[in-house]
């Protein structure tokens, strides 16, 4: 299954930035397209995250949605998720995959080229590369040029998805790197219709992949 994901349209959840209730929110993004789901409730306690990651299992599975967890590889594995997502001060990666097996999906954050071939050398199954633009949802990560972001994906063999930021209006800036995706959250789940939001924004990945 892992080597068949497609990347396009990345969700990464937040559900204090919901308008409406949460997994209803998720349901509808996945209608509009997402292809992608990961669960990155970074103030939600250990039994939240639990509960939430079991809800959101049962959708993700409906709809054949690969299903990944951020950061907390215990409720990865408690949940039978699809993959863990590990950024560059989590766990490391080689303990990740010794714990998760070699047919779950892990994707590592990356912000330089340096990281990203470390990364892909441990065994990363796909790289979330950014921040490529200002953004409230992870206040700490590193700045991404759009001309770092294309050295990256030309550093390596493995999907790469551009994080940070990406809404409507810029989305194209960092496909024009030639990237696999782009992970979104606000643009997303904070939309008046994550279904609407979501197509438009796979509209627009699918147009700048043709343009390639």
């Amino acid at each position: 299954m892992k080597n068949k994901i497609d990347y396009s349209l990345y969700l990464v959840t937040d559900r204090e930035l919901c308008r409406g209730e949460f997994l209803e929110s998720i349901e509808s993004a996945i209608k509009g397209g997402v292809s992608v789901v990961q669960l990155r409730e970074k103030d939600a306690s250990s039994a939240e995250f639990y509960r939430m990651a079991l809800e959101l299992r049962k959708l993700t599975c409906r709809y054949g949605v690969p299903f990944i967890i951020n950061d907390r590889l215990d409720i990865a594995l408690a949940v039978d998720a699809d993959g863990l997502h590990i950024g560059q001060s989590d766990m490391p990666l080689e303990v990740a995959r010794r714990l998760l097996g070699s047919e779950k999906i892990i994707g590592v954050s990356a912000s330089c080229v340096e990281e990203a071939k470390l990364a892909l050398e441990g065994g990363a199954d796909y790289l979330g590369v950014g921040a490529v633009f200002p953004t409230g949802t992870k206040g700490d990560a590193d700045s991404v040029s759009i001309d770092e972001l294309r050295r990256i994906k030309g550093s390596v063999d493995i999907p790469v998805v551009a994080i940070g930021g990406i809404n409507e209006a810029n989305a194209h800036v960092p496909l024009s790197a030639g990237i696999d995706g782009i992970s979104v959250v606000s643009a997303i789940v904070a939309s008046d219709s994550p279904v609407d939001a979501s197509r438009r924004l796979l509209e627009i990945v699918k147009n700048s992949k043709t343009i390639k």
